[in-house]
């Protein structure tokens, strides 16, 4: 008997499930919804009465028969198969105004969250 083959839903949910993983060391709330991977930095204030603390809602599909990471607005974050560095460039970007507190170090990466969009984290 031949083993069911993965789904396309399925991979893509296997590594928005890694990805809230690593996200975990970051102390981020984090919750996989039917829409993506929603990440909230409890620990700051957000920009207005809709947005109350830094959030963002990762997905992953492909993109020319890649697997990426994508911000709510579209932008890449990484390739789906790097997970360390998309959950750093998340982090850096939600915690970049918070300010110093009890928190581990992380690293935070600077640089185009893809070549040529000008976005940066």
């Amino acid at each position: 008997m031949t083993p069911p083959r993965e789904t396309p839903h399925a991979r893509e949910h296997a590594r928005l499930s890694a990805l809230m993983r690593r996200l975990e060391f970051y102390r981020l709330d984090l919750a996989i919804k039917p829409d993506g991977l929603c990440v909230k930095n409890p620990f700051a204030d957000g920009c207005c009465e809709n947005s109350p603390e830094p959030a963002d809602t990762i997905t992953c599909r492909p993109d020319n028969g890649v697997l990426w990471f994508f911000t709510s607005w579209g932008a890449r974050i990484a390739r789906a198969n790097d997970v360390d560095l998309a959950a750093s460039r998340i982090a850096a970007r939600l915690l970049a105004d918070e300010a110093e507190d009890e928190r581990p170090s992380r690293v935070a990466l600077r640089g185009p969250l893809e070549p040529g969009t000008g976005l940066t984290v």
